[in-house]
């Protein structure tokens, strides 16, 4: 079930200039990585996605489906950049209670919490304090909150920030194993985190959309001498260059108008 934004305008305050503006917006299948500059409108677009706040005009909604607020709260997860650690819980109490929250009973929360654990590969600590895991244990354990009442959507907001190499590749793979059952959007200021087996590729500036396709449109993008390792940079700078260059919006059924 995809996230659709239609037509969507949002501002923090009345008297702000929108941080978009008639936004138009469906999540694909699998893994999408969101990249964009800072202040390019990445959160904004997880917040409204998830529920968390309400565009000024617009509608954002699962799909087709005409579902209640509590019925689409329950359906989207999303996992913001800082996981707070209650350290008198341990990491299965966290996600439980996570999921307790999200409306399942104690006994089912206290289950499932289990088995999300173990899909993010976090059993042999299920039983540790959350004050005492390390940065990137504490992400996972925040990814099993969002997989504990059966999510059909994963939003992430740069989960991978402060991560080292090897904890961001273990990360990587998780999330491409999650992508083949729900789909997933994950935010980056780091290029670095667009694996070789995310499915699609969003560019936002400005509020706006820039390109969103799969990856392998995405890197269509790059320099014709970039090195295979900063593929990724070169097509992320040349899309920014252009739309800085050009008052020009990328059209997803054509592409850049030049």
């Amino acid at each position: 079930m995809s996230i659709v934004l239609s037509n969507c305008t949002y501002a923090y305050r009345r008297w702000r200039a929108p941080v978009f503006e008639d936004l138009n917006y469906a999540l694909p299948e699998g893994l999408t990585i969101l990249l964009g500059p800072n202040g390019a409108g990445k959160s904004t677009l997880l917040k409204l996605a998830s529920g968390a706040v309400r565009p000024r005009s617009g509608t954002v909604s699962l799909g087709s489906l005409r579902s209640t607020r509590t019925e689409y709260l329950r359906s989207v997860s999303w996992m913001p950049q800082n996981i707070v650690a209650l350290s008198g819980l341990t990491a299965r109490e966290y996600v439980a209670y996570c999921g307790w929250l999200k409306g399942m009973s104690k006994t089912a929360a206290w289950e499932k919490a289990a088995a999300s654990l173990t899909r993010v590969e976090l059993e042999k600590v299920a039983q540790r304090r959350t004050s005492q895991l390390s940065g990137g244990q504490l992400r996972r354990v925040g990814l099993a909150c969002a997989l504990v009442h059966d999510a059909q959507v994963i939003l992430m907001d740069e989960p991978t920030a402060g991560m080292d190499p090897r904890q961001r590749r273990v990360f990587r793979n998780i999330l491409n194993d999650l992508s083949q059952d729900v789909r997933v959007l994950m935010s980056t200021h780091d290029v670095t985190d667009l694996a070789e087996e995310a499915d699609h590729v969003t560019v936002m500036n400005h509020g706006r959309i820039l390109l969103e396709g799969s990856t392998k449109d995405f890197l269509s993008y790059k320099a014709s001498d970039a090195a295979r390792e900063r593929a990724a940079e070169s097509a992320y700078t040349e899309i920014l260059a252009r739309d800085e260059g050009s008052p020009a919006l990328y059209e997803p059924t054509t592409g850049y108008i030049t």
